[in-house]
């Protein structure tokens, strides 16, 4: 099966890149919307099984308004510009549940900036402080949300379009099944029940098997 996908422009990509000063005014910025205290990262996708900072506390929590959802298309990570894979990103409307962590304070403006790096240079997120409820407690999370204006911005996609990117993609980092089944585990490792996900899980392990 031969997925659609919205042409590649490298121009458009290159000119959506933040690097340098542009990421750390945008960092600056995100701090400044944020009150004096303890800063939490909302993951629900790749930081949830590689969150690559530190942290001292660790909690599912849920977010309302966003959704997770394989709506963002990967040209170099989890696929290439002629055969994209596809990654999670918060999409409006309904409810996501995910892991929050609490940076560990000594520390905490060195490993946003690591985050900064990794998570905007490529200009698909926009990063959004969201009410993050846990058990017993509710804080002000940073979180990372699809940036629809970006070039891998696929919105609403078939199912099955959805199956045959994630089961045949890969790219720097492996393939997007990989990246599929490693968001699979960890949900399953905290309690965390995401329909959609395990649904499309079950049909790319199928689809692999074929």
């Amino acid at each position: 099966m031969k997925v659609p996908v919205t042409p590649f422009d490298p121009k458009r990509l290159e000119a959506e890149r933040l690097t340098g000063e542009a990421l750390e005014r945008s960092l600056e910025q995100m701090l400044a919307e944020h009150a004096q205290g303890d800063i939490w990262i909302f993951g629900y996708g790749s930081l949830m099984w590689n969150p690559e900072f530190d942290f001292d506390a660790k909690h599912v929590a849920t977010v309302h308004g966003y959704h997770r959802n394989f709506c963002l298309w990967s040209r170099i990570n989890r696929g290439t510009p002629e055969h994209p894979g596809l990654v999670l990103t918060l999409e409006r409307g309904g409810s996501c549940r995910g892991l929050a962590y609490r940076l560990t304070r000594s520390s905490a403006r060195e490993q946003l900036s690591r985050l900064w790096r990794r998570e905007m240079s490529m200009g698909s997120y926009r990063p959004r402080w969201l009410a993050c409820h846990g058990s017993a407690e509710t804080f002000e999370g940073l979180a990372f949300v699809v940036n629809r204006r970006c070039t891998g911005y696929a919105g609403k996609l078939p199912f099955e379009t959805m199956v045959a990117a994630i089961a045949t993609a890969s790219g720097k980092f492996g393939s997007s099944a990989d990246y599929l089944f490693r968001t699979e585990a960890a949900l399953e490792e905290h309690g965390i029940r995401d329909e959609r996900v395990r649904a499309l899980a079950l049909r790319v392990r199928a689809h692999c098997e074929t």
